[in-house]
Formats: C-alpha cells, structure tokens, sequence
C-alpha cells in the first residue's frame, strides 16, 4: 500500500499519479477518515491524561480536608466517567481505522514518472525488438493444429475430466514441457544466481492482500472453501514474496527461482483467447522474485527482465519489449515491461513475461523490511518479480516457430539434453 504520509503531504502529486493509471483518489474521503482518525486518537491521548492525574486527586481532597472515603468516591465517579468515554472513543477511532485501512488497501501503487501516458495496451511503448519472425515456405499451423497430431495436445480430453480451459499433453509434448521447466531452472539458478524454492500452492488470504491480490482480484482467485479459506496461488509469486512477510531481513539482496501451476477463473476474459493454450485455467511459470534496498530497484527490474530475455534468446525466440503505459499497468507495480513473443500461428507479439518493480508497495501491505547498516533501523525493502517464463506459453512458441513442413516440430539445442537427446517431434 502506499504510504499515508505521502498521500497526506503530496497529496495533488499521488493523485496526478493515479490518474495517469486512470484512477480516482477520493482525496475527500481519505481527509476525512485521516482527520477523523487523528481527532480521535488526540482525544485518547487526552482523556489517559486526564485518567492519571485524576487518579492522583485522592490524596489532594484528603490534604483539603475531604474524608479518605468521600475522597474516593469522588475520584471513582470521575475515572468512571473518563474510563466509558475512553471506551467510546477507542471504539471509534478503530472503526475509523478500519475503514481508513481498508481504503488504503483498494488504492493502487503510484506509476513511475517514466511510465508513459495511456488508456490500454495499445498504448505501450516499444523498447526493442530481437530476433526476425521465420520467413515459411509452407503453410503454417497454430500450436493447436500442430499439437492434435497423434493426440499430443488433447482440449477434449481435458474438458471431461475438468472443464474448458485445459489442457492434456502426452508423450514428447508433455516431455518437452518438463525439459522448458529444467532449462529455465537451471538457467536461473546456476547462471543469474536464483536460490530455486519449493512452496505451498494454496495460501491463505494474509499472503494474498500481502502482493495485492486481495481485497480487488478475489474473483479471478479459486477459493477453497474451509475455515480459514484457502486459495490457489495464481502465481508463484504470492507464497514466495511472502516469505519475508512480517519479517526483518539483515542482508540484501535475496534472489528466487521457482516453478509452480499457477490457478486462475480468468473473470473478465469470457470470449478471449478461447482456442489453445493461451489463456487457461491451469498453467505453469518459473517465476523470479527478487527482495532489495531501495535504492538498489530500478537497475534489479532491468536485470530481472534481461534474465527473462535470456531464456528467450538462449532459445532463439524473436520477441520485443514492451513498457506498459499507465492505462496497462498492474495493481501492484510501479513500473512493467512485458515480453511480447512472436506467434507465427497468430502472426503477432503475445505477452510471455510481465516484470515488475513494485517498490515498497507489497513491503508496506507485508510489513518486510531489512535493517539498514548505516543506522540500524529497520526499512521497507523493495520487491520485485517477473516470469522467466510462462511456460505454457513458451511451450507454444517453440511448437509454432520450429514447425516443420511435414508437421514434426525440431527441438531447440538447448533442450536436446534434457529431451534424451531427441532433435524432432
């Protein structure tokens, strides 16, 4: 969440901000709360004065002649009365705080000042392009087509087992899926410095209004229902930034890789992308996070996505990349690039990767913070995270852009190793 001080101080500056995401700050209803809030807890700190010193009155009306019993008495009736208005008051004041938090919690992160002007993704600048889209000289077949050879990639399948919006792979295709997962792993980890992790697929819903999920993205979370609820991580992302949740870190940076299925309802996308593995239920990323100072963010989300990039090169994707402008920035972020990757079955750029900086946005909602060496005191740490990639989606690019006239797909060089060796599928 953003902090209260800045909005409080600058508040035509946070709010200029938010507009360019094309949001609202009801600046009247935060002053109000604020000053409510304020009023109230003076009043407190008021009425615990006035509580002790009339406790002390005692001993004053017996010097003035007042029996000790009459004394006290008296004094009872006034700490009675400062003791019930007390109550009232705190009372208050946590219902205002309550609804002041909870205002807080549904006001997203400040765009940078270099994140451009715009309405949706149209509106996304371009920042480079790699690689040339393959010139064909055969007719060429989405992911779909060149999957339902031989059964390998079955829509229908998945349908009576679960619903629409999944998918079964067999055979080489699910073992070209598992050798993408390893590659980035390996790659990651042995080459970016990643710590790989293992987490939990379900959360509860601390962690999830910890990155921002909550209270605004419910309905695009799988809830399972007990007491207390559970949710499917829509990415891996929530249980690893969460790890420093509530939690002091004496050293920066700290850098994950992990892989997971990540979960969505995909609320608000009805009719988009319903053919293939574009846009699914289920899907799995290896996810990267990174937790570091301050000052350190901005050059971490540039890194951050030149190892995402690098997944892409290393397997001779073209792709571009793109800065979202305001309109498309996420909840969280105080600044994206997407990593857009040719589809030739699309004959366009498809969103593969989304890196993020989110400055101490999460930190604040998570209460993370690390211990600055020059004075000691605790601080916000920065986040960050970014897929290194979807994998579903890689999976799709590498069926479409290594297609072959006879309808085999060739297996990527880096990948041979982890396919037994294996060139065609």
């Amino acid at each position: 969440m953003l902090d209260i001080k800045r909005i409080r101080k600058h508040t035509d500056e946070v709010a200029a901000g938010l507009a360019k995401r094309g949001y609202h700050l009801d600046v009247d209803a935060f002053n109000e709360l604020d000053a409510r809030r304020r009023a109230l807890d003076m009043r407190s700190q008021g009425l615990l004065s006035e509580r002790k010193q009339a406790s002390r009155k005692v001993g004053e009306l017996v010097k003035q002649g007042v029996p000790v019993d009459e004394a006290k008495q008296t004094v009872d009736v006034t700490l009675a009365r400062l003791s019930a208005e007390l109550d009232e008051v705190v009372a208050d004041s946590r219902a205002v705080q309550a609804a002041l938090d909870e205002l807080l919690l549904t006001i997203p992160n400040v765009p940078a000042p270099e994140v451009p002007e715009g309405a949706s993704e149209d509106d996304n600048l371009e920042i480079l392009r790699w690689g040339e889209p393959r010139a064909f000289d055969f007719p060429v077949m989405d992911h779909v087509d060149l999957g339902a050879r031989e059964g390998l990639l079955d829509f229908d399948e998945a349908t009576k087992i679960a619903a629409s919006r999944f998918a079964v792979l067999r055979g080489p295709l699910a073992r070209l899926h598992r050798a993408l997962i390893q590659f980035m792993l390996d790659l990651h980890s042995q080459e970016h410095g990643y710590t790989e992790l293992n987490v939990p697929y379900l959360v509860n819903a601390d962690s999830l209004r910890g990155t921002g999920q909550l209270p605004k993205f419910e309905e695009d979370l799988f809830r399972v229902v007990r007491d207390p609820a559970l949710y499917l991580i829509p990415t891996a992302e929530v249980p690893v930034t969460n790890l420093v949740r509530d939690t002091i870190v004496d050293a920066l940076p700290l850098k994950f890789v992990c892989h997971s299925p990540c979960f969505r309802s995909e609320a608000g996308s009805y009719g988009r992308d319903t053919r293939g593995m574009i846009r699914q239920h289920q899907f799995e990323k290896v996810e990267l996070v990174q937790m570091v100072r301050p000052e350190d963010s901005s050059a971490a989300l540039e890194a951050l996505t030149g190892h995402a990039e690098t997944v892409l090169q290393r397997l001779g994707l073209p792709y571009r990349k793109v800065l979202l402008c305001g309109g498309d920035i996420g909840f969280s972020s105080l600044k994206t690039y997407d990593l857009e990757v040719w589809l030739p079955g699309q004959q366009k750029y498809r969103e593969i990767s989304s890196c993020s900086n989110f400055g101490d946005f999460q930190a604040r909602r998570m209460m993370a913070r690390w211990r600055d060496p020059v004075d000691a005191k605790p601080a916000y740490l920065h986040t960050l995270n970014g897929s290194g990639l979807a994998v579903g989606r890689t999976l799709v690019a590498v069926l479409e852009n290594y297609q072959q006239a006879d309808g085999s797909v060739a297996v990527p060089e880096p990948l041979r190793p982890y396919m037994g060796g294996v060139m065609r599928i």
